[in-house]
């Protein structure tokens, strides 16, 4: 009799675990449908003539006579040059990148890990530059390089991010806080210097936590459009979400939508690859697989 009981609780708990797992999976597909309909609606618009734009209804069907052209060859003649504008954004976006990701990443180490005066407060200062909005500080950082010549440069998008980012110094320091110091008193021991540790065993056991921020921060820089439109003028110069709203600004009066459309696939395409290509990389941070 027990054991009968034992099963028919076995029983009900099993079958609540997958009533609620099937809850949880219906709401995550509404979710993902809810996401992803305004992109396929996006990437079917831009193969329509502006006129088939205009007529047709919403729909989410591919148009009978595909506009391939207007990836292959039309996109590419507007002026701006969309592909200037792609090519401005990697550069910015990469430097930016890889030396604030070293930066930011040395940062998280000493404030692990090192031991010096002062370093909680230096943390917490830090931490407090994260509550004041950039709408705060636009008009002042503005007159600063603009007296010392860096608007209508690429400085001003570069430099800063170069010297850290405050959000993946927090994050990476709550990672590397995980990583035993016995590890690092070992190394001491055996005589290797905070560069030699720093690189050969910090940076192996936290490169899924770096490898995420990373990814973040290039989705970030790459989709940033408030900075880039504040400090840049000059067509050669523009990064490829200003140089869109220039498009769509331009091409407003003859109402060429499905051309504006393509441009916006193409600038979203470099962020779907680098996700899909390092999304283990981005769980494996999340989930806080620890050491192996």
């Amino acid at each position: 009799m027990p054991e009968q009981i034992e099963v028919a609780k076995y029983g009900s708990q099993k079958r609540n675990e997958t009533l609620g797992n099937a809850i949880v999976y219906i709401f995550l597909t509404l979710g993902a449908l809810i996401m992803v309909i305004p992109l396929v609606w996006m990437f079917e618009s831009s193969l329509k003539t502006p006129g088939q734009f205009l007529t047709t209804q919403l729909s989410l069907a591919m148009p009978k006579n595909p506009q391939w052209g207007n990836y292959f060859r039309r996109v590419w003649e507007m002026t701006p040059k969309l592909q200037r504008g792609i090519l401005n954004s990697i550069i910015i976006a990469v430097s930016t990148i890889l030396v604030g990701t070293t930066v930011s990443s040395m940062a998280a180490f000493s404030y692990s890990k090192l031991r010096f005066p002062g370093k909680n407060q230096l943390f917490l200062a830090e931490l407090a530059t994260m509550m004041i909005p950039f709408s705060v500080i636009m008009i002042p950082t503005f007159i600063i390089y603009a007296r010392i010549g860096w608007v209508n440069t690429w400085w001003p998008l570069i430099v800063p991010g170069m010297l850290g980012n405050v959000s993946m110094i927090f994050f990476l320091r709550q990672y590397m806080s995980g990583i035993p110091t016995s590890m690092i008193e070992s190394a001491r021991i055996d005589g290797a210097g905070y560069l030699r540790i720093f690189f050969q065993i910090m940076l192996p056991n936290a490169r899924p936590a770096i490898a995420a921020q990373a990814i973040l921060w290039f989705m970030g820089a790459w989709n940033d459009y408030f900075a880039p439109s504040i400090y840049l003028n000059d067509d050669n110069l523009l990064t490829v979400q200003v140089m869109i709203s220039r498009l769509n600004a331009m091409y407003a009066i003859n109402t060429d939508y499905p051309l504006l459309l393509t441009a916006s696939v193409i600038a979203l395409l470099p962020i779907l690859i680098v996700f899909m290509v390092f999304q283990k990389q981005i769980i494996a941070s999340v989930a806080m697989t620890g050491l192996k």
